[in-house]
């Protein structure tokens, strides 16, 4: 079932790289791929699990065949819980599986190739500065990052304040993160630390200078271009922009 050949990871940071690259997709098909994912998700079929594979794609399927199956299961028949109960809510419930299901496939590992008590420890330390799925589909990690930059005392609590770095054709619509050439040395620090710790609303990794992203004039979250396959060239004619998550929702009956 997995995409690709079989893949063992045997030491911690393999392990969290095989983590990661699982999360990834897992978060496609509850962020980006949300709308393909929630027509996959169809009552009418059979037990349905969401699969999250190393190479950072997802996918929808019957549950393993063999008993024992050779790695940890994920929640079975998330499909038969779709259209009765709020969207949200649904998403909210498979991201928490899916969190649950990415820890057991990390510690089987852990187990299989007998980590020790230290190397336990240090995996879970790497996964635990992750945000989980569930804080990234419920916006809670945002709301996290927020707290912590009132309380560090970094001025404002939204970064889209001082994010206007690109052209003023740009404007309001654009919402650039990534900082000008000709910025001061100074300022991108500062820059630097009060957005060092937004999260992506479709991958969950951190802010980089570096990098375009882009924020939904809906749900507010923020974006890397690239996960959202949005340009800075393209983001100068957008007026609003939707996330596909809020796309979806406004465009399905």
């Amino acid at each position: 079932m997995d995409v690709g050949a079989p893949y063992n990871p045997r030491t911690v940071e393999e392990v969290f790289r095989d983590f990661k690259g699982r999360r990834a997709g897992m978060l496609k098909a509850l962020t980006t791929d949300v709308q393909l994912f929630f027509q996959q998700c169809d009552p009418e079929k059979e037990n349905l699990c969401l699969y999250g594979f190393p190479s950072e794609q997802w996918e929808v399927n019957l549950p393993a065949e063999e008993v024992p199956p050779e790695l940890p299961e994920p929640a079975l028949g998330i499909n038969f819980a779709r259209d009765g109960m709020q969207e949200k809510d649904w998403l909210s419930l498979v991201a928490v599986h899916s969190d649950a299901w990415l820890l057991a496939v990390a510690f089987y590992f852990g187990a299989r190739f007998q980590f020790d008590k230290t190397d336990r420890k240090r995996l879970f330390n790497m996964i635990n500065e992750l945000p989980t799925i569930f804080e990234i589909v419920t916006g809670t990690a945002k709301k996290q990052v927020k707290e912590r930059s009132t309380n560090s005392n970094h001025g404002s609590n939204k970064p889209k304040s001082n994010s206007k770095r690109g052209s003023e054709s740009q404007g309001k619509y654009a919402k650039v993160m990534q900082a000008r050439e000709e910025d001061v040395e100074g300022t991108e620090d500062e820059d630097e630390d009060e957005h060092g710790e937004t999260l992506c609303g479709a991958c969950g990794e951190n802010y980089a200078s570096d990098e375009f992203w882009i924020c939904c004039d809906v749900c507010e979250k923020w974006f890397h271009g690239k996960c959202v396959k949005i340009t800075p060239a393209r983001a100068e004619h957008i007026k609003q922009y939707k996330c596909p998550s809020c796309s979806n929702k406004r465009s399905r009956p």
